[in-house]
């Protein structure tokens, strides 16, 4: 033995998820909906099993289910993944990115991500030897800089991994800022991943667009989304990752010896899901555009320096108001004062020990517990 094991961190999320269970608390901290989703997704699921297809998959994924991703693809965005060998399915957007990780990077690698970001793709990029360069969204208005971005490219960078809409932020990335990061990647012959999860999730007549759309960009992007978000079914874990066949196979290789393949009946479930017509997409997010009126006028009014999401459903708050300079602080003391659990947005930076006075709610939950929890709120921070 040359040393000792690093023990992996335990993420936030299972440290609040913890303290949710030990007081009682309205979860409004992880991303996932209370409700289910739509009747004939579950019903085409259950069809399934009871058909019998319960047994492994093909690696890549069930032939409808890649079909159907290469379809949504194709009637969004004009993209255009061959099904056959541009299309993986993944057990969930996280399988996807740590499959690319470990793709595409090698020891020594650099990989550029604007922060803060979602913390498993440090984790990630340090699995496969690389180390994360962050580039700093900062606050109150989190928009990229494009000088930063360049200044962080070195003979090192192999990638640049962007999250839009942003997960905390909310920050929906405009056509300037990704044709400019775009030209970045172009340049420097940059791989590119990109986390679209919450593609479907975009306020107020913004559009999402795929960096994979933008010139010099199809053959050197890996696209990943999933449908736990646009689909409320987050447990199911089905994502995917598209985009050029020598990437993707890339992709495969590595994706075969993490989970191989998962979620027979579930597969089929989505390939249902993803042909849902145009009226789902729109009472989806009109449903949540309501949420998120809701919360952000509540906590506004509570005294929390709220920033309106353009995307996702998080809000970023700060917490000055409240005496309190450290998130981490205010968290975990949130559910036993209050009854509430945030997120500490200082998790989502590449130095979590530092201190920073944002959290982070989410309004993925019914309105009824959304205004449980702003009640909590007022009468425990009273």
């Amino acid at each position: 033995m040359t040393g000792p094991v690093r023990k992996p961190q335990t993420t936030i999320f299972t440290v609040m998820s913890a303290l949710a269970q030990q007081y009682g608390a309205v979860n409004l901290g992880q991303g996932f909906p209370d409700e289910s989703g739509p009747a004939r997704i579950i019903d085409a699921a259950a069809a399934a099993m009871r058909e019998g297809r319960n047994q492994y998959p093909p690696m890549q994924g069930v032939p409808e289910l890649r079909q159907a991703i290469a379809a949504h693809q194709r009637h969004w965005y004009g993209l255009a993944p061959d099904p056959d060998d541009g299309v993986v399915v993944t057990a969930g957007a996280s399988e996807a990115i740590a499959a690319a990780m470990l793709a595409l990077v090698q020891p020594g690698d650099e990989v550029i991500a604007f922060e803060p970001c979602y913390d498993s793709y440090k984790a990630c990029i340090e699995m496969a030897g690389g180390t994360l360069v962050p580039v700093r969204l900062e606050a109150p208005d989190y928009r990229p800089d494009l000088g930063r971005l360049r200044a962080a490219v070195t003979s090192r960078t192999r990638l640049i991994l962007l999250n839009s809409p942003h997960n905390p932020t909310g920050t929906v990335f405009d056509h300037g800022e990704l044709a400019a990061v775009a030209r970045v990647a172009v340049e420097h012959d940059l791989y590119a991943v990109t986390d679209e999860v919450y593609e479907h999730l975009v306020f107020d007549g913004r559009e999402h667009l795929p960096l994979a759309g933008f010139e010099g960009m199809a053959d050197r992007t890996v696209t990943i989304s999933s449908a736990g978000k646009t689909f409320s079914v987050t447990g199911w874990k089905i994502g995917w990752a598209t985009g050029p066949a020598e990437l993707i196979d890339r992709v495969k290789g590595v994706k075969q010896y993490l989970s191989f393949a998962s979620g027979t009946p579930f597969q089929y479930g989505i390939a249902a899901a993803l042909e849902s017509g145009e009226d789902y997409y729109r009472d989806y997010l009109e449903s949540y555009r309501e949420r998120r009126d809701l919360v952000t006028a509540g906590l506004a009014d509570l005294g929390f320096s709220v920033r309106e999401p353009e995307g996702t459903y998080f809000v970023t708050c700060g917490i000055e108001g409240f005496g309190y300079t450290d998130g981490m602080a205010f968290c975990l003391d949130l559910p036993e004062r209050c009854g509430v659990v945030a997120i500490p947005n200082q998790v989502f930076y590449a130095d979590p020990t530092a201190t920073r006075p944002e959290v982070r709610f989410t309004f993925c939950k019914p309105v009824e517990v959304i205004e449980a929890g702003l009640k909590r709120l007022r009468e425990g921070l009273a």
